[in-house]
Order: structure tokens, then sequence, then C-alpha cells
């Protein structure tokens, strides 16, 4: 049975950073304090955890939380929540289920995992971070045996709304999904909050996203509470086993590396 990368032993790591399974409930909340300082204090979301410090829901519960770490100054500087099917199956649906009917996208042939709530320490942003752990992520879903990544990618609004046409007009045909795979979203954002001119641009993430085949699937759900716009992205797998060599999986140095260096 595949069990997922644990904790290594930071006085014994030669490495600055390390990406792990929380195994604690004292990571976890450091995770997220981190996502609350990044969600509710950068974005401006309001979440209903706000008096904690924290930003929780029902969902955390039934994840594994992967996190970046620095083992100079001893905190979590990265992280993501993954939620594969079998625990969605526990939870009953799926984060995503929540913004968007996901009907087409769930009849694949295959196993998912869905990736959420991914955030880094603004102290750390650049690339490092990020690399690090899209690396841990891409080496839990492969050897997990997964055939997608899904999810929702939040892009912000500019000064004056959102500009769909703009940031659809940014993304190449390739990657917008076939009819077939088409999700319809719960919420779709206002007239009244659109806007013409691209005034925010596609975030670093989305783009790493895009660059590794990632596929849009339709129109966003507008998300209120955390001000932004979603859309839904799904990764077929498949396509990353010929993109990452071993040695990547490893952690050394590799033209992959470099390439989501690059976009970050």
């Amino acid at each position: 049975m595949w069990l997922p990368m644990k904790k290594t032993d930071a006085s014994k790591s030669s490495k600055k950073l390390d990406c792990f399974i929380a195994d604690s409930e004292v990571l976890i909340k450091e995770a997220q304090a981190l996502r609350y300082h990044v969600f509710a204090k950068e974005m401006g979301a309001k979440l209903k955890t706000e008096s904690e410090g924290l930003d929780y829901d029902e969902v955390d519960c039934y994840c594994d939380h992967l996190i970046v770490y620095d083992n100079v100054s001893k905190k979590i500087v990265g992280y993501t929540r993954l939620l594969n099917q079998y625990q969605a199956k526990q939870l009953g649906r799926f984060y995503s289920q929540h913004e968007f009917n996901l009907d087409q996208v769930l009849t694949l042939p295959g196993r998912f995992l869905e990736i959420g709530r991914t955030c880094v320490d603004p102290d750390y942003r650049g690339g490092a971070v990020l690399t690090t752990l899209w690396s841990a992520l891409v080496q839990y879903a492969l050897e997990g045996e997964f055939n997608y990544l899904l999810g929702c990618a939040s892009i912000t609004p500019g000064p004056r709304g959102f500009a769909i046409d703009a940031v659809y007009r940014n993304i190449d045909a390739k990657n917008i999904a076939p009819a077939s795979m088409q999700v319809k979203p719960g919420i779709p954002v206002p007239d009244a909050l659109r806007c013409q001119r691209d005034e925010s641009g596609i975030p670093p993430l989305l783009k790493a996203y895009l660059r590794f085949g990632a596929l849009v699937c339709g129109e966003p759900y507008w998300d209120e509470d955390f001000n932004c716009m979603d859309l839904f992205i799904l990764l077929p797998l498949d396509q990353l086993k010929d993109r990452y060599s071993k040695h990547y999986m490893r952690g050394y140095q590799t033209n992959n590396e470099i390439e989501i260096a690059a976009v970050l």
C-alpha cells in the first residue's frame, strides 16, 4: 500500500527547504495560520474563523496537508491541501463541487486528486518554494497512481473588476477543455463586476499549471467571500510521467525544475 511522504529529521537534513505531509496538529494549525495571513490579511477574504487567526473549514479534517518547511527559520513557508477521491467519498464531495457542477468531469475513467488553498509566505515568493511544493505534489500524485489533478485557480480582480474575456484571450486554445469536460459555475461572475482590460494578469501558479498542460474547464465561479474568481482546472497526469524524470522526483536540479521556476 502506498503511503505519502513523511517529515524528515530537520537536524539531519542538509536542505534549507523540505516538503512533507504535516504530521501533527501543531503543524496543521501553523499551516492554517499561513493560509489566514495570505487569504484574509492579503486578499481580504471574509473567513468565519477570523477570530482565531486561522483559515480552516470542514474539508480540512479529511485532507493531507502538504507543507514546505524552512529548516533555518523553523517555520512553514508554503502549503497546499490534498483531497483524494477516497477522502472525498468520506466527506461526500470534492471541495470544487461547492462551486461547480463536475458531473461530466467525474465520469472520466481514473483516480482524482484535488488540490486547494495553495499559498506561499510573502517573504519567500520568487520560485524556490513553489518549485519545492510542486515537485512534492507531483511525487505524491504519481506515486499514488492518480490520473488527474483537479482544483480551483483563483484570480483576484483589478481596480475595475474581473477581466474574464481578457484572461481567456491569454490562455492558449490547447488549454481550453473540450465540451465533454466543461463544468458549470454555481455563481457566475456578475456582469456588474466584469471589465474589459486585464489589470491583474494570470497568476504565476495558474501559469505553471497551464505550462504543464492543465485544462481550463469553462466559465469562472465568483467567490464573494474570497473576493476572487475561480477557474476550474483539470490536469491529466499521464503527460507528467513523461516530463518528470526519476532524477527530478528525487529532488535533483533538472531542466524541468528550471522550467517551473521560470514561470513562477
